[in-house]
């Protein structure tokens, strides 16, 4: 009897972290990125280190221009091993390279990430889907991790690889490749 209350009670509370009127995130990825299509990859290389392979999801029509109102999913193929914590400090500092981000925001969206990002081996994946204004719902080798649910925090979170502003242009342009109509970096 009492797992059973246990179990209804973690229920519920599940029912409760999501916004009302918000859809409840796909407990898989293959039902997050229903009909989505690879349309770019690239690796990220630090000091001649390889860190991870990045893969772009979107449906066809995808405009890279207006990537903050299109559902789309990026995955991270990690190819060492990384602390949660690092990845989000580095994700972080990023984001604060494409906008001013207050000091409490940005401690809120660090500490959400830290819970969120578990230590990563090398071959696991961290997949980010962006879901237009709701947030960013996170899966681990194709399992869900959770969600941020913030529309500004996902805007920059993903414009980390999306922007035009990024710091890795060459990362950009591989992701972005094969999107017809696509802003190219100089």
């Amino acid at each position: 009897m009492k797992r059973a209350a246990l179990s209804f009670a973690l229920a519920l509370g599940c029912l409760a972290s999501v916004p009302a009127g918000a859809q409840a995130p796909e407990p898989t990825l293959s039902a997050a990125l229903q009909d989505k299509t690879t349309v770019g990859k690239a690796r990220l290389r630090y000091w001649g280190f390889d860190v991870y392979d990045a893969s772009l999801w979107a449906l066809p029509g995808f405009d890279i221009g207006r990537f903050e109102n299109q559902r789309f999913g990026l995955e991270l193929a990690y190819l060492r091993d990384f602390k949660g914590a690092d990845i989000a400090e580095r994700s972080i500092d990023e984001m604060k390279g494409l906008a001013t981000i207050e000091p409490a925001q940005a401690t809120r969206w660090t500490q959400a990430m830290s819970k969120l990002f578990p230590d990563v081996k090398r071959g696991d994946r961290i997949t980010g889907v962006h879901v237009p204004g709701s947030g960013a719902r996170f899966y681990l080798n194709g399992r869900l991790l959770g969600e941020v649910a913030d529309d500004a925090f996902s805007r920059l979170f993903f414009g980390i690889w999306l922007s035009p502003k990024t710091s890795q242009p060459r990362m950009r342009e591989n992701l972005i490749q094969n999107i017809a109509g696509a802003t190219r970096t100089p």
